[in-house]
């Protein structure tokens, strides 16, 4: 999702982890101490606190009685203002802290005093769980004379006391690099292969002539043997690298290990069932996104909470939200669908791409040669619609979409039949803060040309697929998707606001001719109107080369007209062309992955990875994939395969970017209601959720602190804070459930 600044009160901007710094600020400063009275030996000045806190000098330390009953943790404060700050100067935070009762959670901030309340630096310890003393390093991203140090405190149902002492903040300390801890340099899928699939690793090392390698089974006994490929220097990470191929190996087992160059590396399987839980579990993550429903704990341990935005004080609910301020002068009912990501925004948009690949995953299974439609049968998601013998993947969707349609402009009003761009707050909102804590205004955002598309497109394909379950659905979906192109042919240039950003992602888009080829791709497949034909063989998109090394996605929708054009029976003139260059597509990142030592179908101009590479990644595997079901070349499946070992561990930082899956794995994504880095009580994300990925343009404060001068793959941290690099959304997950879904087929 791509937005945003942070605030105080709002999007903070963390280090969680002592001493993670790059080299930034004067060198040879002088450290220079700018906490007054931080140990308070004789009184309290110059601290202050918010009006419900009462502080008093004990035993030389400030001690706040903190109220209970609050809802956040700036609900009470402790502060001290008047701090200097200088760009680009690293500082040293520490303090001592301690709570009675113990274990609660204090978040501990640096930043603006004034509005707009920027957050240079934030952590939250749970006192006395580690000690009593906490140290820190940071770089300030911004001079300022209005700086302050916080401490928030609120939140808990319960009062409780604090105790502050030996406070300080020292600037001109020695920055300090970061360097993350990459395991093994021998680098494999941690999830697993397939007996009959592909199977590749990586070695970094310094040699340069081939190496002896091993694969052993769990019981050490070397299984299979080889040497490596020399690759040279990997542009993308900057290391030196060999290839290893064990894909003649066929047996079967649990915790096999690869070892080359002295080094062993983390266990995996070989199983023909490798992907059929990631199949599941990365379809499963979308119902505790969801937004209007209590999310039962029974069908996800862990996980339950009430419902998030009905109305329920403290949050004022979407069932009766207004636009933005000169916009419209109706209210609408838009309540359901998916929270996007990790805020409590709703977009048609991106829940546009994210439908169409979820709806597009049970399709192929109905018509792809090696599809299992079974494997997306009713139950397998357990969610609350499972028993109505509809495929629960489409029952899933359907939130979504059912969210979509209320986002249309009633008829009798201006642009009736156009659809809202999206819902979200008036401000950012804090971390962490439950979807049914959010107290802040929700508002509807302008029509735009593109969200009506995106309606439009998926409310069609919708409507082919849901006719043999509900009829009625099936023709409301494919009125509401007719009204909407025609809303969209009558309005073809009301393009998104890209500074319409605060509360909520902008989602810019400058061009929607590829958002109409995709709506009338959609509508043509449902009904054969020759209107919709017409349109699509005289668009310059439905020729167009489309697949750039970024791939598709939200901004970029032709390929989600092409691909069901060339996979969903249909009798388009020329559809043996339309084939060909899905199949042509293909080909440039089969090239491009073998090509690239860490075997990916994704190599973007200078190695500057976009926000959201990951998905990226998935989504050109996914057209990879696409020509193995149009063409049978073994070739084309084994580039898609090959494509997950990247996702699952395979790369440089020897992580897997899905939670739950591999030794090492993304667990701190970017979330308000996945807190466990912030807030000990809150969950991290369910398994099966994909983390953004590297992003060289390390937007948020954290990356830009910890990642400066980084290279492509190297361009992540697994901080919760990190929001340019780890953050999950719904669309990105889509991508990695279609894929894993084609990867569970192949087995």
């Amino acid at each position: 999702m791509k937005r945003r600044r942070t605030t105080l009160l709002g999007v903070t901007t963390a280090l969680l982890a002592a001493a993670l710094t790059l080299p930034a600020g004067p060198a040879g400063a002088d450290e220079v101490e700018l906490i007054r009275n931080g140990t308070f030996d004789s009184s309290t000045d110059p601290w202050w606190s918010s009006a419900n806190v009462t502080t008093a000098l004990q035993d030389g330390q400030l001690c706040a009685a903190i109220p209970g009953g609050t809802a956040n943790r700036w609900d009470a404060i402790v502060g001290h203002n008047d701090l200097t700050l200088q760009e680009g100067q690293t500082y040293r935070f520490s303090f001592s802290a301690t709570g009675n009762p113990a274990d609660h959670v204090v978040r501990a901030v640096v930043g603006l005093a004034v509005d707009p309340y920027d957050t240079y630096f934030e952590v939250s310890p749970q006192l006395s769980v580690s000690g009593n003393d906490y140290t820190y390093t940071f770089t300030a991203p911004a001079d300022t004379t209005q700086a302050q140090v916080a401490f928030q405190a609120g939140g808990s149902a319960d009062a409780w006391r604090m105790c502050l002492d030996d406070i300080s903040l020292v600037g001109g300390v020695p920055p300090q690099e970061y360097e993350p801890d990459t395991g093994p340099r021998v680098r494999v899928n941690q999830v697993g292969y397939l007996p009959k699939g592909p199977k590749n690793a990586t070695v970094v090392t310094e040699a340069t002539a081939a190496l002896p390698w091993e694969l052993r089974d769990s019981r050490g006994k070397a299984v299979a043997r080889g040497r490596t490929v020399p690759r040279g220097v990997d542009a993308s990470s900057g290391q030196n690298v060999h290839s290893v191929d064990f894909g003649s190996y066929r047996g079967s087992g649990r915790g096999f290990v690869l070892v080359a160059d002295g080094e062993t590396s983390r266990p995996f399987d070989i199983s023909a069932t490798a992907y059929e839980r990631l199949r599941l579990d990365s379809l499963k993550f979308y119902y505790t996104q969801r937004s209007g429903q209590a999310i039962r704990d029974d069908l996800r341990p862990g996980y339950g909470r009430p419902a998030g935005h009905v109305g329920e004080a403290p949050n004022q609910g979407d069932t009766d939200v207004p636009c933005q301020e000169g916009v419209c002068d109706y209210s609408l009912d838009v309540a359901g669908g998916w929270y996007d990501a990790g805020d409590h925004g709703k977009y048609v948009v991106n829940g546009g791409i994210s439908t169409w690949e979820l709806l597009r995953t049970y399709e192929r299974a109905l018509h792809a040669p090696s599809g299992s439609p079974g494997s997306l049968r009713d139950g397998s998601l357990v969610i609350p619609e499972s028993g109505n013998r509809v495929p629960d993947v489409l029952d899933e969707a359907r939130w979504e979409l059912e969210f979509m349609m209320k986002m249309q402009v009633p008829s009798g009003q201006p642009l009736a039949g156009m659809a809202h761009h999206k819902i979200h707050d008036s401000e950012w909102t804090g971390l962490p803060l439950m979807p049914h804590l959010d107290p802040k205004k929700r508002e509807l955002h302008p029509p735009t040309t593109t969200a009506t598309l995106n309606l439009a497109a998926t409310a069609a394909q919708a409507a082919r697929l849901y006719r043999p379950y509900d009829r009625a659905f099936a023709k409301e979906s494919l009125a509401s998707a007719k009204t909407a192109w025609r809303a969209a042919l009558a309005h073809p240039d009301l393009l998104p606001d890209p500074n319409d950003g605060i509360g909520g992602g902008a989602y810019p888009d400058t061009d929607a001719s590829d958002e109409f080829y995709w709506a009338a791709v959609q509508l043509y497949l449902t009904t054969g109107d020759r209107e919709y034909e017409r349109y699509i063989l005289k668009s310059p998109v439905h020729t167009a080369d489309i697949w750039n090394p970024l791939g598709f996605d939200w901004q970029r929708t032709a390929a989600a007209g092409r691909l069901d054009l060339a996979t969903v029976p249909n009798r388009l003139p020329g559809l043996r062309s339309v084939r060909a260059s899905v199949v042509k597509g293909a080909d440039t990142y089969l090239a491009t992955l073998r090509e690239h030592p860490y075997g990916l179908p994704y190599a973007p101009k200078d190695n500057v990875y976009d926000w959201g590479s990951n998905a990226q990644i998935l989504n050109n595997a996914h057209v990879i994939a696409t020509a193995y079901d149009l063409t049978g070349d073994r070739r084309y499946r084994d580039g898609a395969l090959q494509s997950l070992d990247y996702i699952l561990g395979r790369n440089a930082l020897n992580i897997s970017y899905v939670t739950g899956y591999g030794d090492v794995t993304s667990v701190n994504q970017h979330s308000r209601w996945y807190a466990h880095q912030l807030e000990p009580s809150l969950p991290n994300p369910p398994a099966g959720t994909l983390s953004g990925g590297p992003n060289s343009s390390i937007q948020d404060p954290v990356a830009q602190s910890l990642l400066r001068g980084c290279t492509g793959q190297f361009c992540y941290v697994d901080d919760i804070q990190s929001w340019s690099t780890n953050e999950l959304t719904v669309n990105w997950n889509a991508a990695l459930a279609w894929m894993a879904s084609f990867a569970a087929d192949q087995g």
